[in-house]
């Protein structure tokens, strides 16, 4: 090798060198997550976006199944002592997460240890305070928050000379009776039937799922759903499904897809099945609130929220730390947020988000788009109506899809099947307050 040659390769060796330390000097952050499909594109999107923004941190986000495998890997990986930095946990493992207090490390903290002039108050409250301790502060950060609307099939209610979307539960009844009579397969279907039917079905008429304040004042928490309004609810969903006006399709959003085939006339499920159905649908839909029941005083009140939130978990180093807090808050700033909103059919989660959509025009060119945010924010949240945070509640909501299916089936009362669920559910509350004595 002549001079010239070793002088170049000497150049290179020292180029090579200063990226790979450049390379070593950059901390990776590690989000594991459960978000598929075009939502799980967007969260890659998301952390390229941050990743370019900088180059002191490099978020790696990786799907570790559905909401149940990830909460699953996350607890396996910290016993295993190798947690990733960020844990997506569906709300109906807050409390699980509230528990593990060894396990996590509490958003509030990760931002103030960052040094991060960071506002809790920025965020939209209704979605904000169910991720919050009862000083108030902030454990986990609201990412994909949602709440269930209602979805029509405009043609078919035209077809049907349904002129307004239904407002009260009759209304509902009505409307499918004509959107049968006018060759619909399938008059009304819903997703998510424990979320929907019953734990929103009792925050949107103010009513008690639990006791304690449906679980937020302790652990001690007994269920208390089998109301005289969910019996009677139920039994007029038994009824139609007798009458084949109302179609079970699945525990989760399957039944969002007899909607967009066209199949459904109505449906209600979560406000995130708003972007899949305007992917799908080759009709005219519209959105509009959760129908109620008028006889009950002073409903409708507001709905509460389902999807997921961020979870920090613990032993980490300090810089990983600033690393997740400066990513938090990328997610949390205002275009970001509006942006995410926009393309998901998620609540924004922040004042700051909600109004950026607004002045855009969003709303007025994607009419129904803000009737979540409209439902969430229609009164202030009581005891009975700002969300249910129960331990075991995975396990909860599967006993209460056994009972409902078996009264869709026709095998069991309603006010049998709600007794049940109630009973059965209450085991699965005394063994996580057993197991959990030490975090009250």
């Amino acid at each position: 090798m002549n001079a010239a040659c070793r002088g170049a390769a000497a150049a290179l060796a020292i180029v090579g060198a200063v990226a790979s330390s450049g390379a070593l000097a950059q901390t990776e952050i590690h989000w594991w997550h459960a978000m598929a499909g075009a939502l799980g594109d967007r969260v890659g999107d998301l952390a390229k976006r941050f990743n370019a923004s900088q180059k002191e941190y490099k978020v790696v986000p990786v799907f570790k199944g559905s909401y149940d495998e990830t909460l699953a890997a996350g607890i396996a990986a910290f016993r295993a002592k190798s947690p990733p930095h960020i844990l997506q946990v569906y709300e109906v493992g807050t409390a699980t997460m509230m528990a593990a207090k060894g396990a996590i490390r509490p958003v509030h903290e990760v931002m103030a240890g960052a040094g991060k002039g960071w506002n809790p108050a920025e965020y939209v409250p209704a979605v904000a305070s169910y991720y919050t301790d009862h000083h108030g502060k902030m454990l986990s950060l609201p990412f994909n928050s949602s709440t269930p609307v209602f979805f029509y099939n405009k043609d078919v209610f035209k077809k049907a000379g349904i002129e307004a979307p239904p407002k009260t539960w009759r209304d509902v009844q009505e409307a499918a009776q004509k959107a049968k009579a006018a060759g619909a397969a399938c008059g009304f279907t819903t997703g998510w039937q424990s979320w929907v039917m019953l734990e929103n079905m009792s925050a949107w008429h103010n009513q008690e799922f639990a006791t304690r304040s449906n679980g937020f004042e302790g652990f001690d928490a007994k269920l208390a759903f089998n109301t005289l309004m969910l019996v009677r609810h139920i039994s007029l969903l038994s009824s139609w499904a007798k009458g084949e006006l109302f179609t079970y399709g699945g525990r989760r959003n399957e039944p969002e897809a007899k909607f967009f085939n066209g199949e459904c006339a109505m449906l209600t499920s979560s406000s995130a099945a708003y972007a899949n159905i305007k992917k799908n649908a080759k009709f005219e839909f519209g959105v509009a609130k959760l129908p109620y029941y008028e006889e009950e005083t002073g409903a409708p009140y507001n709905t509460i929220i389902g999807g997921a939130s961020l979870w920090v978990m613990a032993g980490k180093k300090p810089a990983e730390y600033k690393g997740v807090a400066r990513f938090f808050e990328f997610l949390s700033s205002p275009v970001v947020a509006a942006e995410w909103h926009q393309e998901t059919g998620y609540l924004p989660i922040t004042n700051a988000a909600y109004l950026a959509t607004q002045k855009s025009g969003f709303y007025d060119k994607h009419p129904g788009t803000d009737i979540s945010v409209q439902q969430m924010n229609s009164k202030k949240p009581t005891k009975f109506s700002k969300g249910v945070r129960l331990g075991n509640f995975v396990q909860i909501r599967g006993i209460i899809d056994e009972e409902l299916e078996a009264v869709w089936a026709g095998k069991k009362a309603p006010k049998d099947a709600l007794d049940e669920a109630v009973k059965r559910g209450n085991e699965q509350l005394r063994r996580f307050e057993q197991a959990n004595k030490s975090a009250k």
